[in-house]
């Protein structure tokens, strides 16, 4: 009984050390945070390598951590983990000719829809024929009011 309640509290304790936050350092902690949410599970692909359980994701974490304790900057992480992974990795990718596409979609999808709706707007405009006597009856009207 003793062994297993000193068991549960040394796995208490490292569950505890595993916990604690990258750094002392809170700038530190800040950069690991904001990377680790910047940063696509490759795995999961809808979510961060904060937010994932996968493997990959936990092993990306590590690099990442391992790179800001190493002294790298942001940059230099960067280019490390898109060099590892491709530009996919990245939630927000640089804009340059393979992502292109990806960049300016949105707005051509937008023009399209709006051009679009003004054609089918424009063609669902009815002309109707104003008849012979009721324009003689208008200019009349106008004629009656100078």
């Amino acid at each position: 009984m003793m062994r297993g309640l000193l068991l549960l509290m040394w796995l208490g304790v490292i569950g505890a050390l595993q916990a604690q936050p990258l750094a002392v350092d809170e700038a530190l902690e800040a950069r690991y945070q904001m990377f680790v949410t910047e940063l696509r599970c490759l795995v999961c692909q809808n979510q961060t390598i904060a937010d994932s359980n996968a493997p990959l994701a936990k092993d990306l974490r590590d690099q990442v951590r391992s790179q800001l304790q190493a002294g790298r900057s942001d940059e230099e992480i960067r280019d490390y983990v898109t060099a590892r992974y491709g530009d996919f990795v990245l939630y927000r990718p640089p804009f340059k000719r393979s992502t292109w596409l990806l960049w300016l979609a949105p707005f051509a999808l937008l023009l399209l829809g709006v051009a679009t709706a003004v054609l089918v707007a424009r063609r669902r405009a009815v002309k109707v024929p104003v008849p012979a006597t009721d324009r003689q009856r208008l200019n009349q009207l106008l004629d009656e009011e100078r």
